[in-house]
């Protein structure tokens, strides 16, 4: 259940958070099946021997290797799996919770696979000069490595200790707009929980229906939510809400930062009762599901915050980044005071002395003295792009504030909720 005034969680002796949700979420488990070590599909036989471009061998290495896990207790994991038939060369990393595929353009002599290295691989070929580059498996995995006149061999593995995985379902996929995609992932991405206890906290959840889409994501404390008016989601009828993990978030938001960035870029999603599968141009990223109910978000809404302020990102973030330097190192705590046509920022803590800014902007409601988390504030600021104007709408001390961009966008609508601190 959710609560305004929910379990506090203490910062210091002194200090307090009211929480926006409370411990007792009703979720007996959000295990789900990993991607399956599945050894027994037919991979591409022979022994590999390829030509390949090694600006953009790179560039998919590049996509891939942060997928890659660097500390694992299953050897196999910490490769690339290589595969080359019908003149390209398809690229597999995976965590075993998350995987990517992606593909490039490859002269193949013989078709086949391997494994690589990864880390190794990619911090090589980075070295490399442009040109081609061929690589060629051996006996015993083996894996060669020329370009020019640099050699190189590398240990792999076999191909068959691989774990297989899962192919981009065949229908019932969904097209989402990236810019979209990508702007709503920024705007929330930093509001999720990092308690790995707190299983449906560790995600966005992303609704989409047939003219509209949204993504809300929340750590208990501060919740970011997002919704974009006459978004068409190609292959939607109803709601569909599915819960993102933040690792294969992260993940995503790479690959959108690395597109092409154009309006008509698009982003096919689908899922099945485990998995959930991005699909851009020739890459296709999937991750397992959290399972689980997200909770009821729409409930600690402030609908009754009747005081506001407006005021440039640009003054509110400079005031907040000086004055947190002589916050409390362990709450971050700040204090906001609305007066007469002012906002007054300040800290104090015993360590390092006291700081106030003072903004003047129009303010004509009874005074009001609030305390907030200050990383929190200025990672919503920094989410907005820090430009324009922000409104800052409250209650009382005691209740959740609410921040959202003065913008007018009419399509997009932004708003960021946060508890107040006891201070």
């Amino acid at each position: 259940m959710w609560s305004a005034t929910g379990m506090a969680v203490s910062l210091n002796n002194h200090r307090a958070v009211p929480a926006l949700i409370s411990g007792g979420l009703n979720t007996v488990s959000t295990t789900a099946s990993p991607l399956a070590l599945e050894t027994d599909a037919a991979p591409p036989t022979g022994n590999l021997d390829i030509t390949v471009s090694r600006a953009e061998l790179l560039r998919e290495l590049t996509a891939a290797q942060s997928v890659v896990e660097r500390k694992t207790t299953i050897p196999i994991l910490s490769n690339f799996l290589f595969e080359a038939q019908n003149e390209r060369l398809t690229i597999t990393a995976t965590d075993l919770d998350q995987s990517l595929r992606t593909s490039c353009p490859a002269k193949v002599k013989k078709a086949g696979a391997c494994t690589v290295p990864a880390r190794k691989l990619y911090d090589y070929i980075r070295l490399l000069p442009e040109g081609e580059i061929s690589i060629k498996l051996q006996d015993n995995h083996w894996v060669q490595i020329r370009a020019g006149r640099s050699n190189t061999k590398m240990v792999g593995m076999a191909r068959a200790n691989f774990p297989q995985v899962v192919d981009f379902p065949s229908a019932g996929a969904v097209k989402i707009a990236a810019p979209a995609l990508r702007s709503m992932v920024s705007k929330t991405i930093f509001a999720i929980s990092s308690e790995e206890s707190r299983y449906t906290l560790n995600g966005a959840l992303l609704v989409l229906k047939a003219e509209s889409m949204a993504m809300v994501a929340t750590d208990g404390h501060r919740l970011a939510h997002v919704e974009r008016i006459g978004e068409v989601a190609d292959g939607i009828s109803g709601e569909k809400k599915t819960l993102i993990p933040r690792k294969a978030l992260s993940e995503l938001q790479s690959l959108l930062a690395s597109g092409s960035g154009d309006e008509d870029d698009f982003v096919e999603f689908a899922d099945d009762e485990t998995t959930l599968f991005f699909r851009m141009g020739g890459r296709v990223l999937t991750s397992r599901k959290l399972t689980g109910q997200f909770p009821n978000y729409e409930a600690v809404l402030p609908r009754d915050n009747n005081k506001f302020v407006i005021v440039r990102s640009e003054d509110l973030m400079g005031a907040l980044q000086r004055v947190a330097q002589f916050a409390d190192e362990r709450s971050g705590a700040i204090k906001i005071r609305l007066e007469q046509n002012e906002l007054r920022v300040s800290s104090q803590s015993t360590d390092s002395g006291e700081s106030e800014d003072i903004i003047e902007t129009p303010y004509n409601y009874d005074p009001l003295v609030v305390g907030f988390n200050s990383q929190y504030l200025i990672d919503f600021l920094k989410a907005i792009g820090n430009a324009g104007e922000v409104r800052l709408e409250f209650k009382d001390a005691q209740s959740a504030g609410q921040m959202r961009p003065e913008d007018g966008n009419e399509d997009q609508k932004y708003r960021y909720i946060l508890m107040p601190m006891r201070i």
